[in-house]
């Protein structure tokens, strides 16, 4: 039996792939990457529920005028677009001026995060899209209920 030399070079059984070397050296950083992904995850949860809850109360707040609305000869469908539209306005000013920020923001953190680039696709356009959809669900849906109500009901609300 020939005796392991103390030079990890010429000794075979200390033989290890270049693999195993930058796997030791990967795992802290996947971990912060799986740690901000999680977090970012987090935080568009968040958002949403904030979204479609700003807006779901803006027009719940707003009941009393649709019942006027209709009770003046309005019908449904107008009264629900309205309310859309007027719901939309500052969610999609606040959308764009997200994506401003976030390029203005990217440009100067590229070249800190690695694999993304300054215009990455996930950023610019499925999160605010994502955002805009649950506006546009926390509008409609209180609005299309608040255009189901009775005009004498919505008179009496509060």
């Amino acid at each position: 039996m020939m005796p392991c030399c103390r030079s990890t070079l010429k000794c075979p059984s200390r033989v290890t792939k270049l693999e195993d070397y930058l796997e030791v050296w990967r795992s802290p950083s996947r971990i912060v990457v799986a740690l901000s992904a999680a977090l970012g995850a987090l935080a568009l949860l968040l958002a949403s529920i904030g979204v479609y809850a700003m807006v779901s109360y803006t027009v719940n707040q707003r009941v009393r005028e649709i019942g006027i609305r209709m009770a003046l000869g309005a019908d449904s469908a107008e009264v629900k677009s309205l309310m859309l539209l007027q719901a939309m306005r500052p969610v999609v000013i606040g959308g764009l001026t997200g994506v401003v920020g976030c390029a203005a923001v990217s440009w100067t953190l590229s070249s800190m995060l690695f694999g993304l680039g300054p215009r990455d696709p996930i950023a610019f356009i499925t999160v605010p899209a994502l955002l805009l959809a649950v506006a546009l669900l926390a509008s409609y849906i209180p609005a299309r209920r608040a255009a189901k109500v009775d005009p004498m009901v919505s008179l009496r609300y509060e």
